[in-house]
């Protein structure tokens, strides 16, 4: 098979991610990448017998590369290298889904007989404690903000948002003014796979995007309807990209004095964190965050069983 064909199955591929499952243009893109990378590794090292196993035929007369030849032992071997390039676990059971997503494509599509990536095991992932602020700083972090500008006005709505409602920045540069209801305070959020929730969104956090959409109107001849359109939008009057919220919220933690970096989803950890610790109960932090699994929204519980410990061994007799 050429390397076109490989490229046009890939391509296939990321299409159906797209059009039939839902994925975002970011992760799209990722598996692009990442199967882009691990089939070239193989193109150029398929004749290797390190790799190729009882797979002779895994490169054919003509140097093309027989993708019907990939085999669970090639697979782990391409993991071995990037663990001695030492990548991330993260990345490495990133890629291996990637890897195994597509096999199970081709395997679907008739392209293969069996797919060899299911014979692989994920790696064993690290549990890192997520990053989050605390309530008095994620306060400092907002009230910092001087909203007597337009960007000024718009930073600190975004902020609002973020921390009001714990969605992902993905989540809030998508957002149009339509998808919330000012009166009963709750958006509409079109999350991962497409799948859509509600949820509600705090008193702050809308008088905060009342007072920028009416100074965008005063202060833009370009926006013919305060109440319509994108939700945020950058300094060209198009739609604010994640990259600029990201770059935001650097500037903004650094001006605050926070002594550590903040990212988008750092709000939304610790939007988790806060609920969790007041007490509301984890299936309504999940319903809230958009999981689609119980287990991803427990890696929050982390900072409620850490205080709870504090505090029975600050108060137990015989700790």
């Amino acid at each position: 098979m050429s390397t076109n064909a490989l490229t046009s199955l890939i391509d296939s591929f990321v299409d159906y991610l797209a059009a039939e499952k839902g994925y975002s243009d970011h992760t799209c893109r990722a598996y692009a990448r990442d199967l882009k990378d691990f089939l070239a590794y193989f193109t150029a090292n398929s004749a290797d017998p390190q790799i190729e196993g009882d797979n002779r035929e895994a490169e054919t007369e003509t140097g093309d590369f027989c993708i019907e030849h990939v085999s669970a032992l090639m697979i782990r071997s391409y993991l071995g290298l990037l663990y001695r390039q030492k990548i991330k676990k993260t990345s490495v059971a990133r890629k291996l889904s990637a890897i195994r997503s597509f096999f199970s494509y081709l395997e679907k599509h008739r392209v293969i007989s069996e797919n060899p990536a299911s014979m692989v095991l994920t790696p064993k992932q690290d549990k890192p404690v997520p990053n989050y602020l605390t309530v008095d700083d994620m306060f400092r972090l907002i009230e910092s903000v001087k909203d007597d500008t337009l960007s000024g006005k718009r930073n600190r709505a975004i902020l609002e948002i973020l921390y009001s409602t714990g969605i992902r920045v993905s989540e809030l540069v998508g957002l149009d003014v339509e998808d919330i209801d000012f009166e009963a305070r709750v958006v509409r959020v079109l999350g991962k796979g497409s799948i859509e929730r509600i949820v509600p969104i705090g008193r702050k956090a809308v008088k905060a995007v009342r007072l920028y959409r009416e100074a965008l109107y005063g202060n833009s001849a370009s926006t013919p309807d305060i109440w319509k359109g994108p939700l945020f939008l950058n300094k060209n009057g198009g739609r604010l990209t994640e990259r600029s919220v990201a770059r935001m919220l650097e500037q903004t933690a650094r001006a605050a004095g926070l002594t550590v970096p903040v990212s988008p989803h750092d709000l939304r950890h610790t939007f988790a964190t806060h609920l969790l610790d007041a007490g509301l109960d984890l299936r309504m932090v999940q319903e809230l965050l958009g999981h689609k699994k119980l287990s991803t929204t427990q890696k929050y519980t982390h900072v409620s069983i850490d205080r709870l410990m504090a505090a029975y061994d600050g108060a137990h007799p015989r700790k």
